[in-house]
Parts: C-alpha cells; sequence; structure tokens
C-alpha cells in the first residue's frame, strides 16, 4: 500500500469526527442556546425566547442572498409581536464591520435582535454556508432548516412560521441545556 493512501486511511476517522461536528442540524433536534452577542455585550440565548417562535438566521454583509432574506424577515418580524416570535439574525463578518452594519441595521429593522459570531456559534449551530435559517418552535426544537435564500422561498418561510405560531406552547417543556 502507498505511503499517501496509509496516510489517508489513517486521517480518514479524523475527517469523519470533523465532518460530523459540523452536521447540520435537523428538524427535531435542539439547537445550541447561545446566539451571540449583541454590540452591548449583551449574550442572546434560545432559552431565553422559550414559548416564542425563533428564527435563527446567519448572514454576512457580503452575502447577496442574505441581504434579501434580512428585509423579508424583518417584515414578517414587524407583522407579528415579539411576545410571539423573534428573530435573531447572526452577523458572520468581522467585528468592526458588524459593529458599522449594526448602527445602520438596528436604525431598519429594529424589531430584529441582531449578534455578532466571530464563529463559535456557526460550528455550534454547523453552518458551511450562508444564509441558514432556523426555525425553531414554541418547545425549543428546531421545526425547519433552509439553506440559501430566493424570493420564491418566502412564501413557504411564511407558512412555515405561521404553522409553528398556531402551534400552543407546551408549558411542561424542560428548558434548552
Amino acid at each position: 500500500m502507498s505511503a499517501i493512501l496509509k496516510r489517508c486511511l489513517l486521517a480518514l476517522p479524523l475527517w469523519l469526527s470533523m465532518a460530523a461536528a459540523q452536521a447540520h442540524l435537523a428538524p427535531g433536534d435542539t439547537p445550541p442556546d447561545f446566539l451571540g452577542n449583541t454590540r452591548a455585550e449583551d449574550a442572546v440565548h434560545v432559552s431565553d425566547m422559550r414559548g416564542k417562535v425563533v428564527v435563527v438566521t446567519f448572514w454576512a454583509s457580503w452575502c447577496h442572498y442574505c441581504q434579501e432574506e434580512l428585509p423579508s424577515l424583518a417584515g414578517i418580524q414587524k407583522l407579528v409581536s415579539p411576545q410571539q416570535l423573534q428573530v435573531v439574525a447572526i452577523n458572520r463578518d468581522d467585528r468592526d464591520t458588524f459593529l458599522k452594519l449594526n448602527r445602520y441595521l438596528a436604525k431598519k429593522t429594529p424589531d430584529l435582535i441582531l449578534t455578532f459570531d466571530p464563529g463559535a456559534v456557526g460550528k455550534a449551530y454547523g453552518i458551511n454556508g450562508i444564509p441558514n435559517t432556523f426555525l425553531i418552535g414554541r418547545d425549543g426544537k428546531v421545526a425547519y432548516v433552509h439553506t440559501g435564500y430566493g424570493d420564491d422561498m418566502l412564501d413557504g418561510i411564511a407558512s412555515e412560521i405561521n404553522n409553528l405560531l398556531a402551534r400552543p406552547a407546551q408549558a411542561s417543556a424542560a428548558p434548552s441545556p
């Protein structure tokens, strides 16, 4: 057996474990609790929003599709009470870019929670590209996952959010770890 093939076979378990660590969350999974910090350095957690439908989207300033998705999600947030629905937009740019964008976006999309992720949150969620959007039900479980964005997806996302809003909160559900 060649030396290169042997090295590849020896590295295979490492590659597989890395792939498993980067696995996307799927419907029914409990999402990681931490969603990054706001500009004011306040930590944002899914568990703090228990009983609400939570939309978590990962985006960056250079991503054209993200720039289309954010105003759509802000429009949905504007239509639904923050006691029922909360959109959290997690920025993947560098911190300086996030701080500059945050001033602008906070005025344009005041109902969204904007957080910054230097990488750990995206890694925990298994993000390999953006935009990635997770719809989390009132029970704290991932209900729907969307990778990418196009205007043709908006009706489906709105329908999924309406479906989640129509479901009652489960009072007996335990908080996320």
